[in-house]
């Protein structure tokens, strides 16, 4: 969602070489830095922003007093830096081989000493023990965790975090994502309720964690929440992934029920004999010849019983002769919607989809996976979900993009995540502001979205030079237009033709934007994913008189691909008719359409 969140964005780290010559005259510190202590060994969380971005801009942490450019001049050397490359984000600095003590951490500009922002005092704390139980290690859905703490540590800010296992939590105790729910646990010892309500059953994981940051004060716990209600698949009727004559195969069921979950356990009701449905849900075998298995699978819990009919497409030839690629992006992991997650799970069994570029993933991805049996990359923003085993990750490039291989049997894909930032947004430039194209481009350059696309085509190089044989897709929300969109034919706003450079970037470097592949005619087919949900424009962004009118709608959600593939189709997708003044009660658990584009392997 372009409103809320924040450019997140992956800084590269490493140690200065060399002393860099002072800038020759000192601007003001005119932007901003902020970070909190942390225990030595957790890692140092920044978020920074400058109305100078520079390639070259770094932040540098410094011991207190010692060797910080206090007069904006070298001293000596930090003890660890990283880049910090556009107009806003955050990053991480590790604290490990670093002692206790106090320190100074200062945004810098290209590669040399002049402030960019006011440097900020902090310390690094040493590590204290703790403890964390709680009453029960299972818990009904709407029933507070009861959990009792000791720290030697007493902070009013000490909080108690829930998180989905696997998810988002403070694993390495450094920020991934948001907390599920939370509490303060503000003395030395005590009792906190930690509400569940309004969580899917499954797996979660409480920590306890230091002053509104991530250092853990003891180990965390490890429960499960249980679902209310008849048990039930999200879905009645939905396809496995695809098996090849004479291999074995596997797939899983047994985290799609949703509901009370108690007791849970799977059997084959019907279909045939060379497949096998365990107790757990696992449903394997060696298929014997080719076409469509059926299978009938029962799930009896203690309250009651549920059934599913899958079906098994037995190849054989390729493995997967199609492959269906969804971009979409989840509005804070689902989290805004009711049952998001149950929600989700339906639309992505409903379409049959093989792979899926995530963008504001709040750890979502990880628990579609879960209860899919699927696999999974991710970060706290962008993720790549697939069907179909990933053999390879390339990790958070530009600030805003992951990367993973998947193995489709006689070949594989390279799927491409990436979100690109908010904020400013040029249809709303163009149709409030009415600015120039020029301007509209300078606009798109200050948002950090030219830099960070440039950044990805860049990084994708060696996959593009490659996707003769390994296809490669790039999925996501960029937040801004295509100029296959703004023609000259086809007037947005009054504008002619603009090259809108996150569009232009991808197609320079040989991809092919596969929803005007399906739909060349932008006036017969807009293909617009900004917004379902949101017809009114509800202010903000520097266009606050213009709040009530209606909102710009736009195609901002791609699947972009090289390689040999054809496109059979391409869709903007989202169902019902989702509410702006009451999400929360929507079928459609996004505020973007989702775009689902079918490829032939050739």
């Amino acid at each position: 969602m372009r409103r809320l969140l924040p450019v997140v964005l992956a800084l590269l780290v490493g140690a200065l070489s060399a002393v860099v010559p002072v800038q020759a005259a000192l601007a003001a510190a005119d932007g901003t830095l902020t970070a909190s202590s942390v225990a030595v060994g957790s890692d140092l969380r920044f978020t920074y922003s400058t109305p100078r971005p520079n390639a070259k801009n770094w932040v540098g942490l410094y011991t207190d007093p010692g060797n910080g450019p206090v007069n904006q001049v070298y001293v000596g050397a930090s003890t660890k830096w990283a880049y910090a490359t556009a107009a806003s984000g955050s990053g991480t600095l590790p604290t490990s081989g670093l002692a206790a003590g106090n320190y100074i951490l200062y945004f810098l500009y290209n590669d040399g000493y002049t402030w960019l922002a006011q440097p900020v005092k902090l310390q690094l704390t040493s590590a204290s023990s703790g403890s964390l139980k709680i009453a029960s290690a299972t818990v009904a859905a709407g029933t507070p965790i009861q959990a009792t703490y000791t720290t030697s540590k007493v902070s009013s800010t000490n909080w108690l975090g829930l998180y989905h296992s696997p998810g988002n939590g403070p694993v390495n105790q450094a920020f991934v994502g948001a907390s599920e729910k939370w509490a303060y646990a503000t003395g030395g010892s005590g009792t906190v309720a930690v509400p569940t309500d309004g969580l899917a059953a499954g797996d979660y994981i409480l920590y306890y964690l230091y002053n509104d940051g991530y250092t853990w004060l003891a180990q965390p716990v490890t429960l499960r929440i249980t679902g209310s209600g008849a048990p039930h698949f999200p879905t009645g009727s939905f396809t496995l992934r695809n098996a090849k004559v004479g291999a074995a195969y596997s797939a899983s069921v047994g985290g799609l029920v949703q509901g009370n979950t108690a007791g849970l356990t799977f059997a084959k009701t019907s279909g045939p004999s060379w497949v096998s449905v365990s107790a757990s849900g696992a449903v394997a075998g060696t298929p014997t010849a080719g076409g469509t298995a059926t299978v009938g699978i029962r799930a009896t819990t203690s309250t009651g019983t549920a059934d599913a009919t899958v079906s098994i497409r037995i190849q054989t030839a390729a493995l997967v002769p199609q492959v269906r690629a969804m971009s979409w992006n989840l509005w804070h992991g689902g989290t805004v919607v009711s049952n998001g997650l149950e929600k989700e799970l339906k639309f992505l069994l409903d379409q049959d989809v093989d792979v899926v570029g995530i963008q504001e993933n709040s750890g979502a991805a990880a628990q579609l996976a879960g209860a899919l049996g699927w696999s999974y990359y991710q970060n706290s923003d962008v993720a790549v979900l697939s069907r179909y085993p990933i053999t390879a990750t390339t990790p958070t490039t530009a600030g805003v993009a992951v990367a993973a291989k998947i193995d489709l049997g006689s070949r594989s894909l390279k799927l491409w995540s990436a979100h690109l930032g908010y904020t400013p947004y040029g249809p709303y430039d163009a149709c409030f502001g009415h600015l120039s194209v020029q301007q509209l481009l300078d606009r798109e350059s200050s948002s950090g979205r030219t830099g960070q696309i440039n950044g990805i085509i860049s990084a994708m190089a060696s996959d593009l030079a490659a996707s003769a044989s390994t296809p490669v897709l790039l999925t996501g929300d960029f937040n801004a237009p295509s100029h296959l969109d703004w023609t000259a034919s086809n007037s947005r706003c009054g504008y002619g033709a603009v090259p809108w450079p996150s569009s232009t970037a991808p197609a320079n470097a040989g991809l092919t934007d596969s929803y005007r592949a399906a739909h060349p005619n932008p006036a017969q087919s807009p293909g617009n994913t900004w917004s379902p949900v949101d017809k009114t424009f509800a202010g903000g962004y520097g266009y606050d008189s213009h709040t009530g009118e209606a909102e710009p709608q736009d195609r901002i959600d791609f699947v972009h691909y090289r390689g040999p593939l054809t496109v059979v189709s391409s869709d903007a997708l989202w169902v019902g008719t989702p509410s702006q003044s009451n999400p929360a009660g929507n079928a459609w658990p996004s505020d973007h359409a989702a775009v689902l584009t079918v490829f032939q392997m050739n």
